[in-house]
């Protein structure tokens, strides 16, 4: 007599996978769900979690048990645990699965769970517990967790978004999707790391323009590297004393997306005092003239791909020939809390080539952002007051005017006061 069992687990390991399938969250997360319901269960709840750069959990609870999934795209390899009971066929999901994930091989190991001929059967009364379920309905559509998750190796923020993806180009230089998250709107994502968001940019777009321009006080020619999503662009273009302002971008991919679903932070690519060249920043400002702009902003990411060029002494000691007699220098420096290393040594960089007296740092807040922690690094061609104090009513009117949403007099002079933990960071006395 063949032992009945009350479910079918099989534990299967994919090998020789897309390792971009492997190392895409949305893609993976649809073909779980589509592998479940092939099968015909009934999906309750799919949560998956993306975590940078590489790697993918994930689990789609069935009314009949579940389907879960860890992948290790740098290694082409899934391990994938798909548990059925009832008249649910797992091997359905299986054939499935191996196709989506353009598996050339794989391991499968099958288990019988629950031996009936060993369990006994317990009566108890369940009638308050159907009353309570008769009160709970089951959604028309399963509930979807599908989380990006961008972290270093000791610590990680997560974001939880619809698991669509409205834009998915892999450029010359990187891949560029734009995600719609629940908290922060749609964000664009650059190499599985998040650059900005619709509910939040302001705090990175409006602390790396104002400070500068204020501190400054004639800024007519500006240099951008970078900042292809066009919020700093928008943000510079508030200065009506500003007459040109040079973008350098060197994917176009990033503009395009940004234009089509970003566009209250791409609205300016436009405008008349913008020239928009799509090329390498870092040859660029290598071959740029010397003492042609007043403001050079490296509005980059972080020091990976196409943007780790923009973290080496050659690249800033460029910056600061090009720079005008008192021009000033403004860098996306990282966080003192995620990227040390990063943080520690473009400090180290800044100083030796402007001074120490010459490369302050100005601290703000990202909530999208791991740590939430960030800051601008500074060079300063010429010593200047970072706390204009001079200024705060033409601040404080220029933010009115304009409707800002974080930068004021106030926190302009407290974003270049630094922790003690940063000072000793730093080496700063």
């Amino acid at each position: 007599m063949k032992d009945k069992s009350l479910g079918n687990h099989i534990l299967v390991e994919f090998m020789n996978c897309s390792p971009e399938i492997m190392n895409d969250v949305s893609t993976i997360e649809q073909n779980m769900v589509a592998a479940a319901q092939l099968a015909g269960a009934n999906v309750i709840n799919a949560t998956f979690h993306h975590f940078s750069p590489f790697g993918v959990s994930g689990v789609v609870v069935i009314q009949e048990s579940h389907l879960a999934i860890h992948t290790w795209p740098e290694y082409g390899y899934a391990a994938v645990d798909l548990f059925t009971c009832g008249e649910i066929n797992a091997w359905v999901s299986f054939d499935f699965l191996k196709k989506s994930f353009l598996a050339q091989s794989y391991s499968v190991v099958e288990m019988r769970r629950g031996s009936v001929n060993l369990l006994k059967r317990n009566d108890f009364d369940i009638s308050t517990m159907r009353q309570r379920a008769s009160k709970w309905e089951n959604p028309d559509f399963y509930t979807r967790n599908v989380w990006f998750t961008d972290k270093d190796e000791n610590q990680a923020l997560s974001i939880r978004f619809t698991g669509e993806v409205l834009h998915d180009v892999q450029s010359d230089y990187q891949r560029v999707r734009i995600l719609e998250s629940y908290k922060y709107g749609k964000m664009l994502a650059l190499d599985d790391m998040v650059m900005t968001t619709e509910n939040d940019e302001f705090h990175y777009h409006e602390m790396i323009s104002h400070p500068a321009v204020f501190i400054h006080g004639n800024v007519r020619n500006v240099l951008v590297i970078g900042g292809g999503d066009g919020g700093t662009i928008r943000e510079l273009l508030r200065h009506s004393e500003i007459d040109q302002i040079t973008l350098v971008e060197i994917d176009q991919e990033v503009i395009v997306a940004c234009k089509k679903h970003l566009p209250s932070i791409a609205s300016e690519f436009n405008h008349s005092k913008l020239k928009l060249i799509i090329d390498d920043g870092i040859d660029y400002v290598r071959k740029a003239q010397s003492s042609s702009f007043d403001l050079v902003m490296v509005d980059g990411s972080d020091p990976v791909g196409p943007a780790e060029g923009l973290f080496t002494k050659e690249f800033y000691e460029n910056c600061n020939r090009i720079l005008c007699d008192r021009g000033i220098l403004v860098a996306q420096g990282e966080s003192p809390k995620f990227n040390e290393n990063a943080f520690i040594e473009l400090n180290k960089t800044l100083r030796d080539i402007f001074g120490d007296k010459n490369a302050p740092i100005s601290l703000f807040y990202v909530p999208s952002y791991p740590t939430g922690m960030w800051c601008f690094q500074y060079g300063f061609k010429k010593k200047s007051d970072v706390k204009v104090s001079d200024k705060k009513e033409q601040i404080t009117s220029f933010v009115n005017h304009h409707n800002l949403k974080y930068y004021n007099y106030e926190v302009h002079c407290a974003s270049f006061a630094l922790p003690n933990f940063i000072k000793k960071q730093l080496d700063l006395s």
